[in-house]
């Protein structure tokens, strides 16, 4: 099956450059210069991955990625400016599945989007033997995989990052299982950070004091000594 790939990019040679070298290369190509473009792209036929440049006129390209994670399972391959590196981690955090910076090389943005789309397939295939979305109780709050809410026991929305979301996720997904950092990492699909950076931790305290009744005694999200952390279902 020939993969479809939307590039969205304002600069119009590197839109026909990249979209030339994919033709080639075996992929059914559209072009988008900007958010109203993509979207009507995505109204003619939805593709399997977007190369989503950051910096787009208008709206950019981290609120492109909150309306594609909303809205489409499709993979999405960020295209950054070669210093952007809070905003490269923000992208990461909100759903895209990789970065690449500018200038880049052709042939690499061909394996990177291989492998994002790879991994689009592996996530279609482990969904489809999941049973439909829950609302799943996590401490003192439930869940809701479907709309991506977690509401507490009074009924009020506790807000989410999509980073913070995916952790959740993948631990009511793997109850009662220790999952290491580095699992954690590449369940969530966020590969840029080191298996003992302290940015899982941080976020992980974050979600206590979303989460548990006493997040200084956590019950929901437990730490493993040395392995690192359980989620056990209340």
């Amino acid at each position: 099956m020939t993969q479809r790939v939307l590039i969205v990019d304002d600069d119009a040679d590197i839109r026909e450059t990249t979209g030339e070298y994919l033709s080639e290369n075996g992929f059914e190509v559209a072009l988008a210069a900007d958010g109203a473009q993509m979207r009507s792209a995505f109204a003619k036929a939805v593709p399997h991955a977007v190369l989503l440049d950051l910096n787009l006129p208008g709206e950019d390209g981290l609120s492109l990625t909150r309306w594609l994670r909303e809205h489409h399972e499709v993979a999405i391959l960020m295209i950054t400016g070669a210093g952007e590196v809070v905003d490269r981690v923000v992208g990461l955090e909100v759903g895209a599945d990789d970065y690449l910076a500018k200038p880049f090389d052709l042939r690499e943005l061909r394996a990177r989007l291989k492998a994002v789309l790879r991994r689009g397939e592996a996530r279609r295939d482990e969904l489809a033997t999941v049973p439909p979305a829950r609302r799943v109780k996590v401490g003192r709050c439930l869940l809701d995989l479907d709309t991506h809410q977690l509401v507490d026991e009074q009924g009020g929305e506790q807000p989410l990052t999509g980073m913070e979301f995916d952790l959740l996720r993948v631990f009511v997904e793997n109850p009662n299982r220790v999952l290491s950092r580095d699992q954690l990492l590449t369940l969530t699909r966020n590969r840029e950070w080191e298996p003992f950076d302290r940015s899982i931790d941080i976020r992980i305290a974050r979600l206590r004091r979303k989460v548990e009744a006493d997040p200084e005694r956590p019950a929901a999200i437990r730490t493993v000594r040395g392995a690192g952390y359980m989620f056990i279902p209340g």
